[in-house]
């Protein structure tokens, strides 16, 4: 018989199971067990119903929650004009470049979360396939990773803006706070993604799109919510 600690019985008996709960209330029942010693993420689950085998069924993008994330994010910035490198530095970037980053890439460095690209720096960034694609984190026009404008796009995600991505089953995984933030503000934040995600619907999916949503928080039990 598998040993379980007071503190996850303890929460075990205030998760719903498979109940689903107004949003309010679940965002309320996360916070109430998430007890560990730091500071717990809160993190979104929504199961779409979607074939990801079909280009025109692909959900991807990104988006600026109202309140942020609560986390301080990584980035790096692909560019080949050194003046806005060195802006892009004094606005918090990890490192920026062009040939010079793509090498530090390629030799193992890969302390950042997300990675932004102009075009131009694209033929560059293109070898570093193999290396970002698996992690997720290979700059896209569609998630708004590719742009001329890098410095507003720093801007935006160092402000909070998240990138999301249905995986191989449909699910988009994404951070929308952390507990210490107030109800209200998870409540808006959850309502605001899950509308976006419902908007961006691919022409060809029959039938119910967001088929569930789930919020959890880093170490405790999922909370199904009622949309």
């Amino acid at each position: 018989m598998r040993f379980r600690s007071k503190r996850y019985r303890s929460m075990m008996t205030k998760a719903p199971g498979k109940q689903l709960q107004p949003l309010p209330e679940a965002v309320d029942l996360v916070k109430d067990c998430a007890t560990a010693k730091f500071t717990e993420s809160v993190d979104l689950a929504i199961r779409l119903n979607i074939d990801t085998r079909k280009a025109d069924q692909q959900v991807r993008g990104s988006f600026s929650l109202p309140h942020g994330t609560g986390r301080d994010v990584r980035v790096i910035v692909f560019v080949d004009d050194n003046a806005v490198a060195a802006k892009a530095l004094e606005q918090g970037a990890v490192k920026a470049g062009g040939e010079d980053l793509m090498n530090e890439v390629l030799g193992g460095f890969l302390d950042f979360d997300i990675a932004i690209a102009s075009p131009k720096t694209m033929r560059l960034v293109g070898r570093l396939g193999r290396v970002l694609g698996p992690r997720g984190l290979m700059p896209s026009p569609k998630s708004g990773t590719v742009t001329e404008d890098v410095l507003t796009a720093l801007e935006e995600f160092k402000a909070g803006k998240i990138e999301y991505r249905a995986d191989s089953a449909g699910n988009v995984n994404v951070r929308v706070g952390t507990v210490a933030f107030e109800q209200n503000q998870l409540v808006e934040n959850i309502s605001a993604i899950v509308r976006h995600i419902t908007d961006s619907r691919p022409a060809s999916v029959k039938g119910e799109f967001v088929t569930n949503v789930t919020v959890s928080s880093t170490m405790g039990p999922g909370v199904r919510i009622a949309m």
